[in-house]
């Protein structure tokens, strides 16, 4: 009687690296975050909104505004009628010489066609004319929420820091100061960071702490 053999014991795959595995759980969240800040490349209508006043000898550039606004809000709105893209802040400033706006306590909330909403915050916020390098600095938030949820409501996934710089042209997301990046269980601390959306690859450099929160058993 021939033997019988024994079923081979399937292989375990080594456990990835915790930072494999962040980096992978970002790639999925941090396009939303991105796309949120590049939406504020509408602030182009802001720098292109027509001034009153008598047309004369321009002025040679000074690092002065040529205009303000105050309290106030742009929203754009998708061809279904609903809000795709909100931008607020406490006053606004367009500087002539060097063609960059200037927003405080800036606030872009976009929102996703699946419904999902991100919200970014900060102190004061730099962009440059035509919307393609943005920066934010000064107690920087950025938060995505599940579909429906209010701005209360837990965020899906929190990127916290100083400073956060978003490239349009090439869809990078990046800061070169200390961020502490939040999604359910799991918890980063890095000195810098690099998201290219082109190609969903995250990158940590300098020191780079986290904590992942185990599994529930079956």
């Amino acid at each position: 009687m021939p033997a019988t053999l024994p079923a081979p014991t399937p292989r375990r795959r080594p456990p990835q690296p915790w930072t494999w595995r962040v980096q992978s759980l970002l790639s999925n969240y941090l396009p939303l975050l991105l796309m949120a800040l590049l939406a504020s490349g509408t602030w182009w209508l802001v720098k292109n909104t027509p001034l009153l006043g008598d047309p004369g000898e321009p002025a040679p550039p000074r690092h002065v505004p040529d205009y303000r606004m105050a309290n106030f809000e742009i929203q754009r709105i998708g061809a279904d009628g609903r809000l795709n893209v909100q931008i607020a802040g406490a006053e606004l400033r367009h500087y002539p010489d060097t063609d960059t706006v200037e927003i405080d306590q800036a606030r872009v909330r976009a929102v996703a066609p699946d419904g999902t909403l991100a919200i970014a915050e900060a102190k004061r916020a730099l962009s440059n004319g035509d919307g393609s390098d943005l920066q934010l600095l000064g107690d920087v938030r950025l938060r995505r929420l599940a579909t429906g949820a209010n701005e209360n409501s837990p965020a899906l996934m929190e990127v916290r820091g100083e400073f956060l710089q978003a490239l349009s042209n090439s869809e990078v997301l990046r800061s070169h100061l200390p961020v502490t990046i939040r999604q359910g269980g799991t918890t980063l601390n890095t000195q810098n960071f690099e998201y290219r959306h082109l190609t969903g690859r995250v990158t940590f450099s300098g020191e780079t702490q986290g904590s992942i929160a185990a599994r529930p058993s079956k």
